[in-house]
This record gives structure tokens, C-alpha cells and sequence, in this order.
């Protein structure tokens, strides 16, 4: 893929995903500036999950060919994938609810993203990364949209909670560790390295975190069942 392509890519992409923002606030017009990104996260999250499917070229090892030369379709993903994080990070200045875990990791994202289409190379093991932190994204994002929605310390959020606590789980400190193992010991440039240390180490406190939520939402919806009791 030529320099102006990969460009031409990742502008268009950041048009799409700000015109798809834009047109969201214009039908969700009594909600929230949050509520209507995370509607367009979650698209992406859904797409990015189908594009780096596709883009697997052996599913008998989804991360091989390790090092190797990205192809088209793995291009397309990251492209598509880069595109978001910058228009999310923007998003999230607009908004002012910049938080340092979240920044370190799109800041982490977007550089080893951008390394990996200058280099055209470990497309392999970046469409397998993108498929384990993008797959618990729609859960993460159900979670919210549905406190918007009035449905805050019911069955249907916890159930969400619960689904993409284990989700996030199995993904990130199941199979995470094996392909940032695999990243590192691979012949890959140093950037796309770094990227697999960075977000398995992002990844690692949000599994802290996620478990302290859990926890706190399972012994606050034990002690209401008692009390009624």
C-alpha cells in the first residue's frame, strides 16, 4: 500500500467516524455527549471485530504468519481501527473526561497502529491484538448506555457487568499475555514490541479495577436482597 493511501485511509476514516458522532447527536438530541460516542465506539468495536475475522489468514493459528508482511485486508483494519482512536481521543478532549489509563492506552494504540502501517508488517499479531481489546468494547459500552437510559442497579446492567467483566477476562488476561509473549519473542520492530507490553500492562490495571467493580456490584445487590428479606 503506497504512503497516500495509508493517509487517504486514516483521514477518511477520521471524517467517517466525526460525520457518524455528529449524526448520532442529531438523533439522540436529549442525550448525552458521552451516550452518543459511545454508540459510535460501539460500532466500531463491532466492526473492527468482523474486519480483523476476516483479515485472519490461518484460523488453525490465528497469529501466524508471526513478523510477516501485512496484508491488504490487515492494512484496511488498522487503517479503519487508527482512524477511531484518533477521532475517540479528540472526542474525549471535547468532553473533558480525559482519564490517564485511557489516554496511556490510546496514545500506546495509535502509535504502535501507525508503526505497524509504516512498516507494513506484523499484521498477523496487530489484527489478533485488535480482535482481543476490541471484543468486550460492546459490553463495556452497554454497561454505560444503559445508566443513560434508566436501567442503572438492575438485572439487565449487572448482567452486562458480569458479561463483560468475564469477556474482558478470558480476552485480555487469557489469551493478551500468550500473543504480547509471542510479539515480543517474534522478530518484530521495536514500536510494534512496546505497543504489546503497553496494552497488556493497561489491560492488567483495568482487570484490578474491573474486579474491585464487580465485586462491589455483587456484595451491594447481596446486601439489597437481604434487607428486603
Amino acid at each position: 500500500m503506497e504512503d497516500y493511501e495509508k493517509v487517504y485511509l486514516v483521514v477518511s476514516g477520521v471524517v467517517s467516524w466525526t460525520s457518524a458522532f455528529l449524526l448520532t447527536r442529531k438523533i439522540f438530541q436529549k442525550r448525552s455527549f458521552d451516550f452518543c460516542n459511545r454508540i459510535v465506539s460501539t460500532i466500531h468495536a463491532l466492526f473492527a471485530v468482523f474486519l480483523s475475522s476476516k483479515s485472519v489468514q490461518d484460523w488453525s493459528c490465528p497469529v501466524c504468519p508471526l513478523a510477516a508482511n501485512s496484508s491488504p485486508l490487515q492494512m484496511k483494519a488498522l487503517g479503519v481501527t487508527l482512524a477511531y482512536l484518533i477521532y475517540d481521543l479528540i472526542c474525549c478532549l471535547f468532553d473533558k473526561n480525559v482519564k490517564i489509563d485511557n489516554s496511556v492506552h490510546h496514545l500506546v494504540s495509535i502509535v504502535g497502529i501507525g508503526a505497524g502501517l509504516a512498516y507494513e508488517k506484523c499484521g498477523s499479531e496487530m489484527v489478533a491484538a485488535l480482535w482481543i481489546t476490541e471484543i468486550s468494547s460492546p459490553f463495556l459500552h452497554l454497561r454505560e448506555l444503559l445508566k443513560e437510559l434508566g436501567y442503572k442497579d438492575t438485572d439487565l446492567n449487572l448482567a452486562a457487568d458480569v458479561s463483560f467483566a468475564a469477556i474482558f477476562t478470558l480476552a485480555r488476561m487469557c489469551f493478551g499475555p500468550y500473543l504480547c509473549y509471542v510479539t515480543l519473542s517474534a522478530a518484530n520492530p521495536i514500536l510494534i514490541k512496546a505497543m504489546a507490553l503497553g496494552l497488556q500492562l493497561v489491560s492488567a490495571f483495568w482487570f484490578y479495577k474491573i474486579v474491585k467493580m464487580v465485586k462491589y456490584k455483587l456484595i451491594k445487590r447481596s446486601s439489597s436482597k437481604t434487607k428486603k428479606l
